[in-house]
């Protein structure tokens, strides 16, 4: 089993395409709390004098009672209302920029994504002994730890912070209602802002250190890295047989081909090729289709309706269809044993034409052993 230290290598493109579509991304949960609590620290400092004007009129009005109040008891539910109404539209305010502000923080880091994966039921996150290896990992020690220090800080500086102001907050309560409310907000205003500084050192800090422990924690080792290569481009077996099977629609597609041929070699039932040549655009001839036994007889039988010579010539034929590819220039060491055959069709068809005498029979070309398949098993091997 490889440890964490034998993952040193950065993550691949696909691995992190991976983690993300699995809902894995960096996420800081501090500049979320620095977004929150910012957006509402804008809204506080930009609506505030109004909406406090707002609610000191309304409690001016609530608080007002007279003659007709005491006559009218329903006045009261619906004074109650009202209050109640302005308040809870300024929650609503601050509730929809606080959530919007959330929403872009983490968009800001990670980006969009969205998976239904983190929130699948795992029967592995019940086993006890995973939970508790993950209650102990480094990554949740660490995340205590962090947790606990920004915990100390704050009650510092809010001791610090309460500790500072406490006298003038407490004369507020011998003031009246609606000249406390301004000395209120000024107390507010300057605690967030206090609060807010120290979530900001923190974000700034926190923000970098979550891209690099995500980063971390997807790093991979030399084996990892081998084996997503070879699940991307396939093993050797896979990757042969795919381009067997690529050759084979090749040659089955090559039949089209067969009308432009000058003659076709055969084997005279199990392999037919056929050669084309073109001196004034050829330096050499070229196999422009070729096939095995069924593929073979298709190869022959449109040769046939097209008035294409096709020659038996069995050596020859297996030695350019194991060592030649299609749309390919033939081997160099077939080159006299191919113009053999080019000679007796030039002649064979110049007869048929009536320009020359019969060719005779058809030449035995001489072939390399080491090229043909029947008696070389290193070229047989690779046919097969």
């Amino acid at each position: 089993m490889e440890s964490s230290q034998d993952r040193n290598l950065p993550a691949s493109q696909r691995k992190l395409d991976k983690a993300r579509a699995d809902g894995q991304v960096a996420r800081s949960q501090y500049l979320g709390h620095l977004a929150v609590l910012g957006s509402g620290s804008a809204l506080l400092i930009a609506f505030a004098p109004t909406g406090f004007e707002q609610l000191k009129l309304a409690l001016s009005q609530q608080l007002h009672f007279n003659s007709t109040s005491i006559e009218l008891p329903g006045d009261m539910i619906l004074r109650m209302q009202d209050l109640v109404s302005t308040g809870l539209m300024m929650a609503l305010i601050f509730a929809a920029a606080a959530l919007a502000a959330s929403v872009f923080s983490n968009i800001s880091i990670g980006g969009w994504v969205f998976s239904l994966k983190p929130v699948m039921p795992d029967l592995n996150k019940l086993d006890p002994l995973n939970g508790l290896s993950n209650m102990f990992s480094r990554k949740k020690l660490f995340d205590i730890g962090k947790t606990s220090f920004l915990m100390v800080v704050l009650l510092l500086v809010s001791a610090y912070f309460l500790y500072g102001s406490f006298d003038s907050l407490a004369l507020l309560i011998m003031q009246p209602s609606a000249g406390a409310l301004p000395h209120l907000l000024d107390w507010l205003i300057k605690g967030i802002a206090l609060l807010l500084g120290v979530v900001f050192v923190v974000a700034l800090i926190d923000v970098p250190l979550q891209i690099f422990l995500h980063k971390s924690e997807l790093k991979m080792s030399l084996q990892e890295v081998k084996d997503e290569a070879k699940q991307s481009e396939g093993s050797a077996e896979v990757k042969t047989k795919r381009r067997a099977k690529q050759r084979e629609f090749a040659k089955r597609a090559s039949i089209r081909k067969v009308p432009q041929a000058d003659f076709v070699l055969m084997n005279p039932t199990h392999y037919a090729v056929a050669v084309k040549y073109d001196d004034a655009t050829m330096d050499v001839p070229i196999v422009i289709s070729k096939g095995a036994d069924l593929l073979a007889m298709k190869i022959k039988d449109i040769a046939r309706s097209h008035k294409i010579p096709v020659i038996e010539s069995p050596s020859l034929a297996r030695a350019l269809y194991a060592n030649t590819e299609l749309d390919a220039e033939i081997p160099t060491s077939l080159f006299t044993a191919v113009a053999q055959i080019l000679a007796y069709v030039y002649r064979l068809k110049a007869n048929l034409r009536g320009e020359g005498p019969a060719p005779g029979d058809v030449p035995k070309p001489h072939v390399p052993p080491e090229l043909d398949p029947l008696t070389s098993p290193l070229v047989s091997g690779a046919m097969a």
